[in-house]
């Protein structure tokens, strides 16, 4: 059975405040989200900040790619990657990050919860 969850959207920041093609950290209700502006492809992505395979919180300062036609993030410290569309881990191993809507504007980035 398929159900329907609630979004809130919340104001993470100004899009300025995101590098092109890379990632910044915002706190949205307790939690660590990374939000990465994809310049490249016109696209913007956000997952947990915390790299389940060390439980650093580091997400968000890793670098951006495609594997493929599948948007990346491999964490700054072991490497490990995941997609920014479902968050699964793209290196073989049992890890998953959350993923979350995002939303900009009138130059704001909002975050769906």
């Amino acid at each position: 059975m398929i159900t329907e969850t609630e979004v809130t959207w919340h104001v993470a920041c100004q899009v300025s405040d995101i590098p092109e093609d890379g990632g910044a950290c915002a706190l949205i209700e307790g939690r660590q989200i990374a939000i990465f502006n994809f310049a490249r492809r016109g696209e913007w992505y956000a997952t947990d900040n915390e790299c389940p395979h060390r439980r650093q919180m580091a997400v968000s300062r890793g670098m951006i790619g495609s594997q493929g036609d599948e948007p990346k993030v491999a964490c700054p410290f072991h490497k490990k990657t995941f997609s920014l569309r479902s968050g699964q881990c793209l290196t073989g191993d049992d890890y998953k990050i959350d993923t979350f809507p995002v939303m900009v504007k009138e130059n704001l980035v909002y975050i769906g919860l």
